[in-house]
């Protein structure tokens, strides 16, 4: 298991990339906005990028509504 913040948060997750993780987590990669160590993960490059032991995340999911 690795350590990581996410929004603030210390969690343990598994290894694998960052889509496996938000996945993990309840969501769908396609919905999310994703930081990485203060850099924006493009959407297109969340099943590539790996998650590191001590990565810092923020994750942003949208809402539709009107």
């Amino acid at each position: 298991m690795l350590k990581v913040i996410i929004n603030g948060e210390d969690k343990r997750v598994s290894p694998g990339s960052v889509a496996d993780m938000v996945r993990a987590l309840g969501f769908q990669p396609e919905k999310l906005a994703v930081e990485r160590n203060r850099e924006i993960v493009p959407r297109s490059m969340l099943g590539e990028v790996m998650v590191a032991d001590g990565d810092m995340f923020e994750i942003v999911h949208f809402v539709g509504g009107g």
